[in-house]
């Protein structure tokens, strides 16, 4: 493909549209997505930037019974480790996503998103049953039909992460343009020693996050939820 540095987006409300309108959505339609416009949407993220064009990603996506058979191993031990906490040591990240100790304004936010959402879904504070089923709705991938695992090869330092986040939102930003929608998950995270071997993944990689991908359901109110954003002056400095 030849690059023209003087080309030019004549369609800048599209783009605009497909960064606003890309949500996490959290109800999905069973409609399949074909296979050729994940080819696609996969190609378009590979334009990503990666530090000295290192291109550290690495992609499994899982449809049918492969997709199927990881959400019923992921989701009973999801409910394993409920019923038995002690098991929590079988199941750590191999990167830490969030902090240790929490601190404001992160977890003013942080609260402000969960309490939020479980307010739209009717979980009240304390009900562990309902809040248990709702997280364990990320190992269903929400019901997408198209679940997505990316990995890193371990001997990659942490820039690479950096790189993997802009392949992420290339992914998710390409989808609204064909009116799919996505759902970024780390919940997986903890789940790697199950995962990594279920997908093939080799032995020298680690699990990033996964992603559902799919046809979002308009009719769920879940989907209705949409989080706030800060103002540019509140993160922003500027400089002359």
């Amino acid at each position: 493909m030849t690059h023209n540095p003087a080309a030019r987006v004549m369609d800048a409300a599209s783009v605009d549209a497909a960064i606003n309108s890309r949500m996490s959505a959290r109800a999905f339609l069973p409609d399949p997505v074909p296979r050729a416009t994940i080819e696609h949407l996969l190609e378009l993220a590979s334009r990503a930037p990666s530090g000295t064009n290192t291109q550290p990603w690495k992609v499994y996506v899982l449809n049918g019974a492969c997709r199927d058979g990881l959400v019923q191993k992921v989701c009973a031990a999801h409910d394993a480790l409920r019923a038995d906490p002690s098991l929590a040591a079988e199941y750590r990240e191999e990167y830490d996503y969030y902090p240790e100790k929490w601190v404001s304004p992160y977890i003013d936010r942080r609260r402000e998103n969960g309490w939020s959402l479980y307010g739209l879904l009717g979980i009240t504070k304390g009900d562990k049953d309902k809040m248990h089923a709702q997280h364990q709705r990320n190992f269903r991938f929400f019901d997408a039909p198209v679940g997505l695992m990316f990995t890193l090869d371990r001997i990659m330092g942490r820039g690479s992460l950096v790189d993997y986040g802009m392949f992420l939102q290339t992914i998710m930003v390409a989808a609204r343009a064909h009116g799919l929608h996505t759902c970024p998950q780390a919940a997986w995270n903890g789940f790697a020693r199950i995962i990594l071997p279920h997908i093939g993944a080799g032995d020298n990689e680690m699990l990033v996050c996964g992603m559902a991908l799919g046809y979002a359901d308009p009719d769920a109110p879940v989907n209705g939820f949409h989080t706030p954003r800060e103002p540019v002056g509140s993160f922003t400095t500027w400089l002359e």
